[in-house]
């Protein structure tokens, strides 16, 4: 089921979804080969089309996979934060108070996520110079926004999050992806929403991004 928003509509309320997650409603396979099918028109570096799209809906596997999750979880590091960080994340009055509070939900829930897509692209970054990078992430970074935008237009909600990142080998060996050859991008939960009535986040001024003609 499409919902009627317009394009503006779809791209300021394609929100992180973590407590509105409906746990307890299977999604049909039709809907995510839908998304993968809007996903993969999405920008390809050289045209060379490396995404891949793991798709997670087995009970068994889910289990497995989502107690990787919350090891992931623990074991992630990231760095120290910002000054000028800190203050854009609390831009909003009890933002990440939320946030932390949806991310506990999604961790102690997290076995109950119907299901788990997990984009991958071949070739890996690891110790790659930065024209590499760039290209390989900007070869499957589109194409898993567009899959978002499809799920959000179709009553289904997402979270990008890099969980997968400190356990991505172990991850990899569980899924049976090619660990030297592939690299796991991103572990997406997917469900459809309680509801559908997101609104736009609050951002910082435009004035503090957009830049004209130099820095």
């Amino acid at each position: 089921m499409e919902f009627r928003m317009t394009p503006d509509q779809l791209l300021s309320t394609t929100r992180a979804v973590r407590k509105r997650l409906d746990l307890d409603r299977p999604v049909p396979r039709s809907l995510i080969e839908e998304c993968v099918d809007l996903a993969t028109q999405a920008p390809t570096g050289r045209n060379r089309q490396r995404w891949h799209f793991l798709v997670v809906t087995d009970d068994a596997r889910r289990r497995a996979v989502g107690d990787i999750f919350r090891r992931a979880l623990a074991a992630n590091q990231s760095a120290p934060l910002k000054e000028r960080d800190l203050e854009r994340m609390h831009i909003r009055p009890g933002s990440m108070e939320r946030v932390h509070d949806g991310l506990r939900h999604l961790h102690d829930n997290i076995h109950r996520v119907p299901a788990f897509v997990i984009p991958a692209v071949e070739g890996r970054t690891d110790r790659a110079s930065v024209t590499e990078q760039a290209g390989t992430w900007g070869s499957i970074l589109p194409a898993v926004w567009s899959f978002m935008l499809a799920a959000r237009a179709r009553g289904l909600g997402t979270v990008w999050t890099t969980a997968q990142a400190p356990l991505e080998r172990e991850l990899a060996e569980t899924l049976g992806v090619p660990y030297e050859e592939v690299m796991l991008a991103a572990f997406i939960p997917l469900a459809f929403t309680i509801g559908t009535d997101f609104k736009p986040a609050r951002r910082v001024a435009r004035e503090q991004v957009l830049h004209w003609e130099r820095w």
